[in-house]
């Protein structure tokens, strides 16, 4: 077999291809991205890069339902009348009355307007003598257009609240809104005078 012979340049080439071939060969493999991303201990959090959305946080905070008795509607005139807001609820010793009155109040405000005077009839049942409650009835009776029923049950509750000034106050005024939507505005004037002298100090 015949010996081949490399010209001298030829045989430089081929021994840089072969070394350069075989480093490309023993190069060290990329290290492994999840391995890299690991947090170390004492390590900072790194941030989220700039742009991304954080997820919305989930708010732990459970809302409490209210314990506060619905007020009866305000009646036609009642709003501007000066009138001071009664205590909620009226003063009662007796559970019974109290859980009458509440659910008068919440059956007003749903609009069951018979129904909240039904259960303000069963508490004076019970407590026939209670002002607050003869408040209330004549208060509801107003709502309803029942305007000579709301004087006569305001006069019932001023009857039996003699040592009440506030009361006998907030009757007086609901006298003259009932007065004046039944087209007697003297008789309304009256009524709001004595109701401002019984709120003098």
């Amino acid at each position: 077999m015949p010996h081949l012979s490399f010209p001298p340049l030829l045989r430089l080439a081929l021994a840089g291809f072969i070394v350069a071939w075989l480093a490309g060969c023993a190069s060290v493999a990329p290290p492994n991205p999840q391995t890299s991303q690991a947090t170390e201990p004492g390590r900072p959090q790194e941030q989220a890069p700039a742009g991304s959305v954080p997820p919305p946080a989930v708010s732990s905070a459970v809302t409490q339902p209210s314990d506060t008795a619905t007020p009866l509607p305000a009646a036609p005139g009642e709003a501007g009348s000066g009138a001071v807001a009664p205590p909620q609820p009226p003063v009662s010793g007796n559970r019974a009355v109290v859980a009458l009155l509440e659910r008068a109040r919440q059956e007003a405000g749903s609009g069951r307007r018979e129904s909240a005077g039904a259960s303000l009839e069963r508490a004076l049942r019970i407590e026939p003598r209670n002002a607050w409650l003869w408040h209330e009835l004549a208060r509801l009776r107003l709502t309803q257009g029942q305007y000579a029923q709301a004087i006569s049950l305001s006069q019932k509750s001023n009857s039996l609240a003699v040592r009440e000034r506030t009361l006998r106050a907030l009757n007086w005024h609901l006298i003259a809104d009932a007065r004046i939507a039944q087209g007697d505005p003297a008789g309304a004037a009256q009524a709001r005078k004595l109701a401002e002298e019984l709120q003098q100090p």
